[in-house]
């Protein structure tokens, strides 16, 4: 039997700003469906994704709670392709769509992420955030810096949520001994991921070097899984990112992980492999006599 296709992610993106909207104004579903003469549940299923979206309904609640005409023109031409999968971005100096990133993390029930070069960003440091995201972009002000610092940092505050997801991290054994920035920048990140892989519903682990040639070389990317919505792949390389809904790119994704699991360390070895290399010395740092 088919998977149900649920609607798609621009839809997903209104029903959200709808509801986002609406609470700011402090009004209810039953304040916005007696006002358009409505029912209290069309409004709620459209805020809820369980019923698709029309350009004039939407228009009707933007103009109602008096929505900026930009915010109102970019919304509508999202539900106009709406039927359209897969939604790719180019960015501009900052990412544009961390928003939608942080709002499906926060909707997910599971979070499967591999890293092949950095450090996952639900679990990176602020320090080490800010020196990866300064040195990847020289064009960004220290305002701008901050800003995406900011974001990556509020993306965290899901492993602490109740009920909390699942959140299943993979990264590759060159990002542990990279080092980025100063020693102790370094081994605080090293504390940092095993502290993170020590929550009941966060789990670690690690591609070693013996590996060989394995799917991750193609690249990092985010699994969301959802109770109640279709799956979703995140993917980001220089410039562009990627939402992807498509079954047959989402079961790709799932096989790559699926590769990946195959050939990483238990998270027991895993953990052991961060320890070992936290003790280490950093290349160039000098040695006691």
């Amino acid at each position: 039997m088919a998977r149900r296709k649920g609607i798609s992610i621009r839809q997903r993106r209104v029903s959200a700003q709808l509801r986002a909207l609406r609470t700011a104004r402090r009004l209810s579903c039953k304040d916005i469906a007696a006002a358009l003469g409505w029912s209290e549940s069309k409004v709620s299923r459209m805020e809820t994704g369980e019923r698709g979206l029309y350009a004039d309904d939407v228009a009707a609640i933007l103009g109602y709670l008096q929505t900026p005409a930009a915010i109102r023109n970019e919304l509508l031409e999202l539900v106009r392709d709406g039927q359209e999968r897969n939604w790719h971005e180019i960015h501009g100096k900052l990412p544009t769509n961390w928003r939608d990133l942080i709002r499906f993390e926060n909707e997910a029930t599971a979070i499967y992420n591999y890293e092949p070069m950095l450090f996952p960003g639900l679990a990176q440091t602020p320090e080490y955030a800010r020196e990866i995201i300064r040195g990847a972009n020289l064009r960004l002000s220290e305002h701008e810096v901050e800003t995406l610092v900011a974001a990556r940092t509020t993306r965290q505050v899901i492993l602490g949520r109740r009920p909390a997801p699942s959140v299943h991290l993979m990264l590759d054994e060159t990002v542990l001994r990279r080092p980025i920035g100063e020693p102790e920048l370094h081994r605080a990140q090293l504390r940092h991921l095993l502290t993170v892989g020590e929550r009941h519903n966060v789990t670690v682990q690690v591609v070693p070097f013996t590996a060989g040639a394995h799917p991750g070389l193609e690249g990092p990317f985010v699994l969301l899984e959802f109770g109640g919505a279709p799956t979703l792949a995140y993917v980001e390389s220089r410039g562009t990112s990627s939402f992807l809904e498509e079954e047959e790119h989402v079961d790709s994704v799932k096989v790559a992980w699926r590769g990946l699991h195959a050939v990483a360390l238990s998270p027991e070895d895993s953990a052991r492999l961060i320890a070992s290399v936290l003790g280490q010395p950093n290349p160039g740092e000098e040695q006691p006599s």
